[in-house]
């Protein structure tokens, strides 16, 4: 199994285009963790858009606490 982690903060302008490229991926174990880092713009609402229903994607929500700290948080899960 892949596990990808997709740290976001600020990213709505891009998350559709890369919650999509990971979905259209053919590998069929894939994992699919997004961390958001407290992000203050509207990407949370694009992703959850994108995602209802979809079982190998995990969305986890945190406080702001940068890069780092979004991908080590993801680690945990996957």
């Amino acid at each position: 199994k892949v596990s990808v982690i997709v740290p976001v903060y600020n990213v709505q302008e891009y998350i559709r285009e890369c919650i999509l490229s990971l979905l259209n991926q053919t590998l069929n174990e894939i994992e699919i963790i997004i961390v958001n880092d407290g992000t203050p713009d509207h990407s949370i609402q694009v992703i959850n858009d994108l995602i209802q229903s979809k079982e190998n994607i995990i969305l986890i929500n945190k406080e702001n606490g940068g890069l780092s700290s979004a991908r080590n948080e993801g680690l945990k899960y996957a």
